[in-house]
């Protein structure tokens, strides 16, 4: 495996040195380190790459990584690894093992040149995935294909990627030939149990058709974040204000921003990772990531809201934890996956994020870990 170190050592701001409690505010992020992983590692009969989400199973003390590989490459799967690092350094990644997912018909899912739409095959675009904090199963949301008609979903799975069941989500984020719903390759992609595992918040990475337009460099967009019961059932829904596109592309190029993961810190509270993508001139995306902490506290229940466009609410709370830019790091690639992991000898919170690398040879995939504040 060819893994690049980088140490960090940037204190984003003064700590106690005490350990805190789980629902404390979080004051910053402390760089630990970072490794990464070579592109198209070849593992166990795989290419590794395009890992978009990322969960720590504490049973077993490993991490699951998961690709959004579309079934294109290899098919739809997910690895083990284990990730070896302490408050000072992040010493390693190893890949221990590579798990493929199945649909409800027991077979892996197939990609969209071989699916048999009719008969109820599903293509996949997984970004992001959960360990079952009661039992270590996974669930895990796929984005769907609007030009081809299929739904977002979420699913649950065994340990080892076999098809258990479909959550029902609600049905204001199924596509539709009209624009309304969700738009292509911009609905589940953030998904993360409550602290007492009874229920899950699912995220979207952008605006529904009918609730705003998408985030530009002058104006920012809304999101619905979700929580559900473990039936599926909504316990509620809210508003997330997402920032304008922190630079502007190259003419006639690309930018977006949205949200890429969540993470819940409590009943009413998130860290939300947004992540703009950038097009310069010769093509090449430029990323921009920070992480918020979203409070629901006051916020509107938005559920019932048909469409936000035009509507009166109270949109979620939100403040800055930090920008990536700013943490010291070299490079800040496609960050889209993030996860509490075990607790450091100092008894505080250590957080992983990783990065999805397109597959592409001028990305990288990167994997982070912070000591919590």
């Amino acid at each position: 495996m060819t893994i690049t170190a980088l140490l960090g050592t940037l204190l984003l701001s003064a700590c106690a040195t005490a350990p805190v409690p789980h629902d404390a505010p979080i004051s910053s992020l402390r760089l630990i380190g970072e490794q990464r992983i070579a592109l198209k590692q070849e593992f166990q009969g795989t290419s590794v790459g395009g890992l978009s989400g990322i969960d720590y199973d504490a049973a077993s003390d490993s991490w699951v990584l998961e690709s959004d590989d579309r079934s294109e490459i290899n098919p739809a799967r997910f690895y083990r690894a284990r990730l070896d690092y302490d408050a000072q350094q992040f010493r390693s990644v190893k890949l221990e093992s590579v798990h493929f997912f199945t649909q409800a018909n027991g077979k892996p899912y197939p990609n969209l040149a071989h699916a048999r739409l009719e008969q109820g095959d599903q293509v996949p675009d997984i970004e992001t995935i959960r360990v079952d904090p009661r039992d270590g199963s996974l669930w895990y949301g796929s984005e769907g294909n609007r030009k081809v008609g299929l739904d977002p979903f979420v699913a649950h799975a065994d340990r080892d990627g076999r098809y258990l069941a479909t959550l029902p989500t609600p049905a204001m984020f199924r596509v539709s030939k009209e624009e309304r719903g969700s738009r292509n390759n911009m609905t589940f992609e953030g998904l993360s149990f409550a602290p007492d595992g009874n229920s899950l918040w699912l995220g979207m990475e952008a605006s529904l058709y009918q609730d705003a337009p998408l985030a530009t460099p002058e104006q920012g967009s809304v999101v619905r974040i979700t929580r559900l019961g473990r039936d599926g059932k909504v316990w509620g829904q809210y508003a997330y204000p997402i920032e304008p596109i922190a630079s502007k592309p190259a003419p006639g190029r690309n930018g977006d921003n949205g949200v890429s993961e969540i993470l819940a810190l409590d009943d009413h509270r998130l860290l939300i990772v947004e992540r703009a993508g950038v097009e310069n001139a010769e093509g090449i995306y430029v990323n921009h990531v920070r992480i918020f902490e979203m409070d629901t506290t006051g916020a509107t229940d938005i559920a019932t809201l048909p469409a936000l466009a035009g509507a009166a609410y109270v949109p979620a709370r939100k403040r800055l934890l930090l920008d990536l830019e700013k943490s010291g790091l070299q490079r800040v690639d496609n960050l889209e996956g993030i996860s509490w992991g075990p607790r450091l000898a100092n008894g505080r919170r250590s957080l992983v994020m990783i990065s999805d690398d397109n597959f592409n040879p001028l990305q990288v995939t990167q994997l982070l870990v912070f000591e919590v504040l």
